[in-house]
């Protein structure tokens, strides 16, 4: 065993997880499986359960049923132990607006037991690290939203540990500031940390996630890699748009005939799109295009996005077709 950390195949490993408040059941028999090394995304709107899941497993909150474990050791019974292998990063910045950004990685060093020398070295090491370097001396009250976000970050890599719980971590912050938080998080799997991510960003599980697992009302209703979710609800799909309006109906027909689809198919301002199975079909379209004589305009295929699976997932209508898909999961897991 190294820092804590054992020969368990899992960096985290969540069974059966509930937590009610009151007549609220906020995590109703969630299970996680995230690997060492990787970055793995919760994603789920607001109050689908994600925060609260994140506390259980972070010795937060007590669960009422269920078990979780960080690199085997149980987060109840062995709980002073997970808290050495865990940093938590929260929706809003932890730290003293009163104080430096200097200070405040001073304070937190000093109350995880580092000596007064090496909370000032390990403090400059980390505002550099984060580009806080030339604003280490300024209180954060004078701080923009990015840079309180990347102190937060900061402050929970003091000890370095190896599983961080990222809770939507971008919350607020503009496009560029986002994309520099995104590099950062890269830097840390890259230097051997585990990253659990809570997000409501599509695009940021799509850009960073190794793994994907959707909460909706407590329940985890999909899981996959980005693009077994996508392929989860359906195949890619061709859009084409034809030049010389005439010519719609019969490119119509063409689509139908060697797509072999019918009712799918769709035309709307010129443009038509149908589901693709296939995509060696597209060259015979093609050529039954030219011999036509139909000319495009444009022609594409394009793959279902996150933001289609997420509609789809947590729609009231599909919610039971992939809990019974991730129940087969999970009994392929044990």
């Amino acid at each position: 065993m190294k820092n804590g950390i054992g020969n368990s195949e899992w960096a985290l490993e969540a069974k059966g997880l509930v937590k009610s408040f009151g007549d609220n059941r906020a995590v109703d028999g969630v299970d996680l499986y995230v690997k060492p090394g990787t970055i793995y995304g919760v994603l789920g709107p607001n109050g689908a359960g994600k925060t609260t899941t994140i506390r259980l497993i972070a010795t937060l909150l007590k669960a009422d049923a269920g078990t979780a474990r960080i690199f085997g050791h149980d987060v109840v019974k062995e709980a002073h132990i997970v808290r050495q292998l865990i940093g938590v990063t929260g929706q809003y910045a932890s730290v003293d607006e009163t104080l430096s950004a200097t200070e405040n990685l001073m304070i937190f060093s000093r109350l995880l037991g580092l000596s007064r020398s090496e909370a000032k070295r390990k403090s400059a090491d980390l505002l550099e690290e984060f580009g806080l370097t030339e604003a280490a001396k300024r209180p954060l009250k004078h701080f923009s939203g990015g840079m309180r976000r990347r102190l937060d970050l900061a402050a929970s890599l003091i000890s370095r540990p190896p599983l961080i719980f990222l809770d939507e971590p971008t919350t607020g912050l503009d496009p560029r500031t986002r994309n520099q938080m995104w590099d950062t998080i890269r830097k840390l799997v890259k230097s051997g940390s585990t990253v659990l991510l809570t997000t409501q960003y599509l695009q940021e599980a799509d850009e960073l996630a190794d793994r994907i697992a959707v909460i909706d009302y407590g329940k985890v209703v999909a899981e996959g890699t980005v693009d077994e979710l996508k392929g989860s609800i359906g195949t890619s799909s061709l859009h084409v748009n034809i030049q010389h309006a005439p010519h719609i109906q019969e490119a119509r027909l063409l689509v139908e005939r060697i797509l072999n689809v019918r009712s799918a198919v769709s035309t709307e301002g010129g443009k038509i799109t149908a589901p693709l199975g296939n995509i060696n079909l597209v060259t015979d379209l093609l050529i039954a295009f030219r011999d036509s004589g139909i000319e495009l305009a444009e022609m594409s295929v394009q793959k279902p996005s996150l933001d289609e699976v997420f509609l789809t997932i947590t729609d009231t209508e599909n919610k039971a077709v992939a809990s019974n898909q991730w129940g087969n999961k999970k009994e392929a897991l044990g």
